[in-house]
């Protein structure tokens, strides 16, 4: 197969051309014209951006399908059969501060849809990221108290049993907790990234620890503690070392106002941001259940969900229908669309952040984001308006 487009972003330019896909893997990226061998099919995308696919390495759910919630391999499959419409290719099911029990649970069902993946499913499930239960209570968020417990590695492969550690791609911790140092040098010794988040560490001891492994931080500015100009707390750590990634989920304008993360920008630069969504698939809970930031109560009613909005009004929505799921919580295009609007990013902006940093961050790059000779065919068409126009991973159409 080969796709044509006069706007295809590539690591050092913007080339007017063709990739070639065989097998799943990029065979080719040139400029010109392509040799067109017999029943080759290909595919001419003209004036549209042609980008390598985005990844989620912060995603506890989507749409019609929630780890967090059912804790099944069905809810992983699922949100890989939802996230492509977003235009993500590849992403980490992220579990949280739960009983180590059911976090075993997770991880087996996990492994399950894993060895179960096909290019035909949706996105591709890169391994798992562990948000928790090694992190800070007073900066625990939205997770569970009673389960944020001190880093152990015996309690770390514990939990990991029921897969290889080399599914565990990332890791969310709280490096000032006792026994923290422990694990994250037996973790960067696994080649696990390792990400300060739901933490109150202070300035010295984030620059005690952090070159024994620590990659960065979760979600920026969220669950951490604050900057203050006699203790830089997290926030501050992030924006001081310049090795340090920061990680922003998804850009609704509640969480995190664009101008901090344009300050962000301005002093680490693109090269140290990475992208996620950290959504949980809001449609998909057990039981009642009251967002505070959205100011809305989520009840499930059989096959629907009922949204009640604390200004009275109320929507009933099929649990099943990636439609009507989609506007219970903002997907990774939508953030990439804010991003693009509110902080003057643009799409080789978009790609740095969304496709390369990520991969590089995970340790995937050998094989994920960017349109390179070799790398796998995970490629994004977006129209001039930013609307996806088709999701490819491995090289298969999803949309």
């Amino acid at each position: 197969m080969i796709i044509k487009s006069k706007k295809i972003y590539t690591p050092l330019r913007i080339i007017d051309g063709y990739i070639k896909i065989n097998d799943g893997k990029i065979t080719e990226v040139t400029a010109g014209e392509p040799d067109v061998g017999p029943n080759e099919e290909i595919i001419d995308y003209g004036e549209n951006v042609v980008l390598p696919g985005f990844i989620d390495l912060h995603t506890h759910g989507f749409a019609t399908g929630s780890f967090t919630h059912e804790r099944s391999a069905e809810s992983v499959t699922k949100m890989a059969q939802a996230l492509v419409t977003q235009g993500v290719t590849s992403f980490l099911p992220t579990t949280g501060a739960d009983a180590i029990s059911t976090i075993q649970g997770m991880l087996a069902e996990a492994d399950v849809a894993m060895n179960d993946w096909t290019p035909e499913v949706g996105a591709d499930i890169l391994g798992i990221h562990l948000e928790g239960p090694f992190i800070n209570k007073a900066h625990k968020g939205m997770q569970k108290e009673e389960h944020c417990i001190d880093p152990s590695i015996e309690i770390f492969d514990e939990m990991i049993e029921p897969m290889s550690i080399d599914r565990i791609k990332l890791i969310t911790l709280a490096p000032e907790l006792p026994g923290a140092k422990e694990l994250i040098q037996y973790l960067n010794k696994n080649e696990v990234q390792i990400s300060i988040g739901h933490s109150a560490a202070t300035f010295d001891e984030i620059k005690a620890l952090k070159d024994y492994g620590i990659g960065g931080v979760t979600h920026m500015f969220s669950g951490m503690k604050g900057f203050h100009h006699r203790e830089l707390g997290v926030a501050g750590s992030a924006l001081y070392f310049d090795d340090l990634y920061s990680e922003f989920a998804k850009q609704s304008g509640l969480t995190v106002l664009p101008e901090a993360v344009d300050l962000t920008i301005r002093i680490k630069t693109l090269d140290r941001i990475t992208l996620c969504t950290d959504t949980v698939g809001l449609g998909q809970v057990e039981k009642s259940f009251y967002h505070y930031i959205r100011e809305t109560t989520f009840t499930p009613d059989g096959d629907h969900i009922i949204l009640k909005h604390d200004d009275g009004t109320e929507e009933r929505l099929d649990k099943n229908s990636i439609e009507d799921m989609l506007s219970v919580e903002i997907g990774y295009l939508e953030s990439v669309q804010n991003l693009m609007k509110w902080n003057n990013l643009d799409y080789a902006d978009i790609m740095k952040i969304a496709s390369e940093n990520t991969a590089k961050y995970i340790n995937v790059y050998d094989r994920k984001g960017s349109l390179e000779k070799h790398k796998d065919a995970d490629i994004i068409v977006l129209d001039e308006d930013t609307n996806l126009v088709q999701t490819y991973v491995l090289g298969v159409p999803q949309v």
